[in-house]
């Protein structure tokens, strides 16, 4: 008999999409355990340990009852677990519109093309810049996007830098840039993107001003 696939999950929620060119819309999240990083702003540490032992069959049953056919897979870093190849699989197979948001740092290059890869590239005031994995800029369409998290002016600047030298516009869907949580005035943070004619599109996370920003399961 075949083993069955087995995922370590967070979490599975039913929400508003806070983030990418997707946010505003409703969206069913399975956030896995497990994230090889420790990102200075991180708000989901929570995902780091822990997590219920779940069948890929499982957790796409858990994803149907909520009859959404927007999903995204988030962590932690999904791409640390094998099975969520199997669950992207099956997610793709009930007609769902698959969204994986990864870090920089996992490889890209097996997942099916047919996801939305949302590739969260570290700024340095994350401490974890040093850790992307440039080669994942090859392996992206104009089906994904590319995200930056920025905490201050040296970390707008870097990710400035880093669109404009790679030519990151043409290389993904849309090339996103956020301020860090508490850290950074978003109107300083617009300003640059102004100045500086950035091809990028400025995103706040929506669900954190909608429900308290420390709330899980939003």
């Amino acid at each position: 008999m075949t083993t069955p696939h087995r995922l370590t999950v967070t979490e599975i929620f039913y929400s508003i999409q806070g983030e990418s060119t997707h946010a505003g819309r409703p969206c069913v999240f399975v956030r896995l355990t497990g994230c090889n990083l420790r990102c200075r702003w991180c708000d989901t540490a929570y995902a780091f340990y822990g997590g219920q032992r779940m069948t890929v069959e499982e957790v796409a049953a858990a994803v149907a009852r909520y009859r959404c056919n927007l999903v995204e897979i988030t962590g932690g870093e999904p791409l640390l677990q094998q099975s969520v190849y199997p669950l992207i699989d099956a997610l793709i197979a009930a007609g769902d519109t698959v969204m994986i948001e990864t870090s920089g740092a996992s490889d890209v290059s097996a997942l099916d093309p047919r996801v939305i890869k949302i590739m969260d590239l570290k700024c340095p005031g994350s401490g974890e810049s040093e850790r992307n994995l440039w080669s994942n800029l090859e392996h992206l369409t104009a089906r994904d996007e590319i995200k930056f998290v920025v905490a201050d002016r040296g970390d707008y600047e870097w990710a400035r830098d880093v669109i404009n030298a790679r030519n990151l516009a043409s290389r993904a869907g849309a090339v996103l840039i956020s301020p860090a949580f508490g850290e950074l005035n978003p109107a300083a943070l617009a300003g640059w993107i102004l100045e500086d004619r950035l091809p990028a599109r400025m995103q706040l996370q929506m669900h954190k001003h909608i429900w308290n920003p420390n709330t899980r399961g939003v």
